[in-house]
């Protein structure tokens, strides 16, 4: 079925007009606007959050690695950090930091 035809068959007969096309396109829309703001919107300002956070880390602070490490950062060279974990250090990417916790900021509430 060609577009045209499909056009046609969706449009009503009549003096109705392009009525017919006209609410279905209302109702896409109204469709692609209720998902942007319900699923695409806020997942965007939380990866924005996110970024913002990672790229103010400085020595001191508390970060969770996406691993699941816990460490305290003490050195900080470009996209490379390094924790102090327990007794030992390891270097972990920028872009692997899960949560970062402030200096001095203590367990989160509720846990």
């Amino acid at each position: 079925m060609t577009l045209p035809t499909l056009f046609l068959l969706l449009a009503p007969s009549g003096q109705a007009g392009g009525r017919g096309l006209g609410i279905i396109l209302f109702q896409a829309a109204a469709f692609i606007a209720i998902i942007y703001f319900l699923l695409i919107r806020p997942k965007v300002q939380q990866e924005k959050r996110h970024r913002e956070q990672i790229a103010q880390v400085k020595r001191g602070d508390e970060i969770v690695t996406a691993g699941g490490i816990v460490g305290e950062v003490v050195h900080i060279k470009d996209d490379r950090l390094t924790l102090k974990t327990g007794e030992s250090r390891i270097v972990v990417l920028r872009d692997r930091i899960a949560e970062v916790r402030p200096a001095g900021a203590g367990e989160p509430a509720g846990r």
